[in-house]
């Protein structure tokens, strides 16, 4: 099954730039990674119909601590950042993924998971926190281990 990982976050916010940061690991391990910043609707230029997308991105959490990596997988990506978890943009990843899905059929399709890393700080700085830095491995093991299954 091909897999699209989707790298998101701002690099210049601290701890929202943990996503990138994961991305970039795994496209140095030859993953097919996008690299989208804070703009989920990259992905609309730039799918070619991959059936398995990954996101991987930072999140709020009042249940989780900072540093925790969570994976979920199909309806729950929609219904757990709803409720537990909060995008750390503007726009929520979910709904602009959901927007997405609307206007193409492929993306309707595909079996999505989203690997979340718990921020502690967002402000400016290029600095990710210590716990949050100590969950980049096991984030890129988890989304090693979907990308091969």
């Amino acid at each position: 099954m091909r897999t699209l990982i989707i790298a998101l976050g701002n690099e210049l916010m601290k701890d929202d730039g943990v996503g990138l940061k994961v991305g970039r690991i795994l496209a140095e391990k030859g993953y097919n990674v996008l690299e989208a910043g804070t703009d989920i609707f990259l992905l609309s230029n730039n799918y070619q119909g991959e059936e398995r997308l990954v996101i991987i991105d930072a999140v709020l959490s009042d249940k989780f601590a900072p540093g925790s990596v969570v994976h979920l997988k199909g309806r729950g990506v929609f219904e757990k950042l709803k409720a537990e978890l909060r995008s750390a943009h503007f726009m929520g990843v979910i709904d602009g993924l959901k927007l997405l899905m609307k206007l193409d059929e492929r993306l309707a399709k595909a079996e999505v998971h989203f690997v979340g890393i718990v921020v502690e700080k967002i402000e400016l700085g290029t600095e990710l926190s210590s716990s949050v830095e100590k969950a980049v491995p096991r984030a890129v093991e988890i989304i090693e281990k979907i990308a091969s299954s």
